[in-house]
């Protein structure tokens, strides 16, 4: 099989304890996996083997088979910061299936350049920004979800 040390549990945020042995960085779309081998912080590898595809959010923890942790940490990635008539604007976005991280006086979503020109032609201010992108889950479930129908 394998000699990499092997992580088949989750501990969701808030749900686990103690420090973590060691860490892994992950931008948005490294963090939907169910199957992958990782590098940690200090250089270790080890394999991730989950029951099913899911989204890991940073703060989350996985379990290694002799019971360490390595939490999850949301890498930084190219965004764009998007400030104006928010409910308007984010109707857009979201209308575009796009993930979007909701904050208070702006939203975030990963830098497209082709976005980035409609939403300035529907008044925003966008701006790049570089920052760990923590998108909205669905609201269907955990994460990202797709399986609600259209």
């Amino acid at each position: 099989m394998t000699d990499l040390p092997l992580a088949q549990t989750l501990h969701r945020k808030g749900h686990w304890h103690g420090l973590a042995a060691d860490w892994v960085r992950l931008d948005y779309e490294a963090r939907f996996l169910r199957r992958k081998r990782l590098e940690t912080g200090a250089g270790h590898p080890l394999l991730v083997d989950l029951p099913q595809t899911t989204s890991l959010d940073h703060g989350d923890a996985l379990e290694l088979a002799d019971g360490r942790l390595v939490e999850v940490l949301a890498a930084p990635e190219p965004l764009l910061e998007i400030r104006g008539d928010l409910p308007r604007l984010a109707w857009h976005v979201g209308n575009r299936h796009t993930p979007c991280q909701v904050m208070p006086g702006r939203l975030l979503i990963r830098a497209d350049h082709v976005l980035r020109e409609m939403l300035e032609r529907l008044g925003a201010e966008v701006a790049e920004t570089e920052a760990p992108f923590t998108p909205e889950g669905g609201a269907y479930g955990h994460g990202r979800t797709h399986s609600h129908d259209h």
